[in-house]
């Protein structure tokens, strides 16, 4: 018994269980099969076109809402008047297939994001006071530690803290392969640890993990926004007054009241209203796949007419962390590598984003075990002092040499100034008080970045940075990108102010970064772009798009999908009327009676999402 309740709780087991007797009972009326002298067709009626007749009446009682659902009401309530009971189950039937055809149409769109939601653990492995326990995964709290096995998912962000592994990110970042995490590398919620065991510090629990804020962006999902929704749904409302006009018309002058009856089961506006959501969720579930999440439904429909793109650097362009790109030695006793050698060691401790650059950048090329520093000492604001096998070593900037009596050479200064040009950031290293040499680091371009623009250009939308940077690193990483417009040095209400500019010459502005900074930015444009994987809470929630994967390659993909959903809405639009105008002339004519009145009807309501659906595989060339 139990069983059985379930099965009727679950809508679309339901609705299929309702279609298939209701399909059989229309196959009997055909074949003039009563049951008790009452045509069987009206199972039909009861199972399908109940349901359709409540939503109607409940829809406009409550919130005055005239849709499709009124139209097919009357045409129901018509046919069964008149005695073409049939016509009324065929009719209920049609409608309710057409329907279930709907919403599996937007579960397969939707059905990428939402495997997201059920990502989510429930349990998690705590380690306290050196006692293990599983707790439920909502229970962790930030600074927890958590000890992740082989194959489990992980249910919080944090930072590994003991151990190595492999994580598969595929579901953040689409990347096929796992990606190698040791000590000190972030990991994320939602992912899975496929080899090895290691601890966790917690830094993101609930709302704020990886995966919830991703699932919030789902929620957030919604066809229903788009603006030429909104005009469909008008012109339903329209569609309905002129059909019960033209149908009371044709009554008048024929005096048959089965033409009036078709009429008003032609002139349902199915397909025009299902002509757009369905294109809309169909290129949502597309864009799911290159990691993209839409969270305005409209901003597939803006982003259609965006004829600039204006670019953050940081972290946007650039990988938004800096690494070596160059070391140089003034001392002939030491080489390139001892130098880079006894400076990683100097920066050993150091909390410094430049420091930890140069730690990791040291292990990545190299095996040899580095020498900790006998003594440490942080200066703020300059660098740091250490002490290793006796040496002193001085790693900063110039004001950290000259204020301890080093003297920087002529040559020196003129190579460094070189990167500085290019806009990196030089560290200084002296040893026991005289010049060694420096590292230059530079926040690194994405690889796709070069690319990505070239793809923009060929789809003839201009690109432009705005930064922060001073005009020389803005002028270099614009020029290296294939960007010819920048802005430098950039408050956040200079980009604002910038956008505003190109928005008053109606030229519509896409703007895509990742920081706090970019927020405003991004809700002044006329689409906002964020960087979901690295981007801030405050720009993803500031942004109608956002990028999970950070993957800014699928840009040009994103511009052609607009595109391509705007072409097919329209495309949508004109053969759904075009359909029904055809029809109406055949059923005032007399040619369409209920029955095939309701059949050519539905062919355009199928015929709509079929080519909305076409969108789930759209790829740009």
């Amino acid at each position: 018994m139990k069983k059985i309740i379930d099965f009727f709780k679950d809508e679309e087991k339901r609705i299929i269980l309702f279609l298939i007797i209701s399909a059989i009972s229309l196959i009997l009326s055909i074949l003039h099969y009563n049951i008790f002298q009452i045509d069987i067709a009206w199972l039909a009626i009861i199972l399908c076109g109940i349901p359709i007749i409540k939503g109607a009446i409940e829809g406009l009682i409550k919130e005055f809402d005239i849709k499709a659902d009124i139209l097919v009401s009357i045409a129901l309530i018509a046919s069964i008047i008149i005695g073409e009971t049939f016509a009324a189950g065929e009719v209920a039937f049609i409608m309710a297939l057409g329907a279930l055809l709907e919403e599996r149409t937007v579960a397969k769109a939707r059905a990428g994001i939402e495997k997201l939601v059920h990502l989510t653990p429930r349990i998690a492995r705590v380690v306290r006071g050196g006692v293990e326990s599983i707790i439920p995964a909502g229970e962790v709290k930030i600074d927890d530690m958590l000890r992740v096995l082989a194959g489990e998912t992980l249910a919080v962000d944090g930072i590994i803290t003991f151990g190595q592994t492999s994580i598969n990110q595929s579901v953040m970042t689409g990347e096929s392969l796992p990606v190698d995490k040791e000590v000190g590398d972030e990991v994320f919620s939602g992912t899975v640890n496929q080899f090895g065991t290691f601890d966790m510090r917690v830094t993101k629990v609930g709302e704020n993990s990886s995966l919830q804020r991703m699932i919030k962006l789902v929620e957030s999902a919604d066809a229903s926004k788009a603006e030429i929704v909104g005009i469909a749904d008008r012109w339903a409302t329209w569609i309905v007054v002129i059909a019960l006009t033209s149908a009371f018309i044709t009554w008048l002058v024929t005096g048959e009241i089965i033409r009036s009856v078709t009429i008003l089961v032609v002139f349902c506006p199915c397909a025009l209203v299902l002509a757009t959501p369905t294109a809309i969720m169909a290129s949502i579930g597309n864009a799911t796949k290159f990691g993209i999440l839409v969270r305005e439904g409209d901003a597939l429909e803006r982003l259609s007419k965006v004829t600039i793109i204006a670019f953050d650097k940081t972290g946007t362009l650039t990988y938004g962390k800096p690494d070596v790109v160059a070391v140089k030695s003034y001392n002939s006793d030491i080489s390139v590598e001892q130098l880079l050698a006894i400076t990683t060691s100097a920066e050993l401790r150091s909390e410094h984003p430049l420091g930890k650059a140069i730690v990791s950048h040291f292990r990545n090329i190299s095996n040899i075990t580095l020498k900790e520093p006998q003594q440490f000492t942080m200066i703020a604001g300059r660098g740091v002092k250490a002490m290793i096998s006796g040496d002193i070593i001085f790693a900063g900037n110039t004001p950290l040499l000259t204020e301890n009596f080093v003297t920087i050479s002529q040559s020196m200064i003129d190579d460094a100034s070189k990167y500085i040009n290019d806009g990196c950031t030089i560290i200084y290293v002296a040893i026991n008080g005289s010049e060694a040499g420096f590292l230059a680091l530079s926040d690194t371009l994405r690889k796709d970045s070069f690319d990505m623009i070239k793809g923009l250009k060929a789809l003839n939308v201009e690109s432009v940075l705005l930064t922060g940077d001073n005009p020389l690193t803005a002028s270099h990483i614009a020029k290296s990108v294939g960007i010819t417009s920048f802005h430098a040095q950039c408050l956040p209400e200079d980009k604002m102010s910038i956008i505003e500019k190109y928005q008053n010459e109606n030229k519509m502005v896409c703007m895509i970064g990742d920081g706090i900074n970019d927020a405003p930015a991004l809700k002044k444009a006329y689409v906002g772009v964020a960087m979901g994987g690295i981007g801030s809470d405050i720009a993803v929630d500031a942004a109608d798009i956002a990028l999970v994967s950070d993957d800014i390659k699928c840009i040009p993909h994103l511009l052609n999908l607009s595109q391509k959903t705007m072409k097919t809405i329209k495309l949508n639009l004109t053969l759904s009327m075009l359909l029904n105008f055809v029809a109406i002339m055949l059923a005032m004519a007399g040619i369409l009676n209920p029955v095939t009145g309701a059949l050519v009807h539905n062919v355009g309501s199928v015929a709509v999402i079929i080519n909305s659906a076409l969108l789930l595989n759209f790829k740009s060339k």
